[in-house]
């Protein structure tokens, strides 16, 4: 849990002095891609969600400003969330 504690939640606010997980709230690892190392918060997401993955805004994917980087669960490690590219 501390290696946890240290980790940067994705869309936490740049000057946020405490930008990681919050107790009692469910995150998912991003691995590889523009996000790679972030934490998403997943609390309250359906079953289905946790199974199509996310496509996230990102100013630092391959397209730039108003670009998404897509992630999904790794087959046996749904804690796990891989890339899949990115998108405009």
């Amino acid at each position: 849990m501390d290696e946890l504690i240290r980790r940067r939640v994705y869309g936490a606010d740049h000057d946020d002095p405490d930008p990681g997980p919050r107790p009692g709230r469910v995150y998912r690892e991003l691995v590889a891609g523009p996000l790679d190392g972030l934490l998403l918060d997943v609390t309250g997401w359906t079953e289905g969600q946790l199974r199509e993955g996310a496509a996230l805004a990102t100013e630092i994917g391959s397209h730039g400003p108003g670009g998404r980087a897509w992630y999904g669960p790794r087959p046996g490690d749904p804690h796990h969330w891989d890339w899949a590219g990115d998108t405009p």
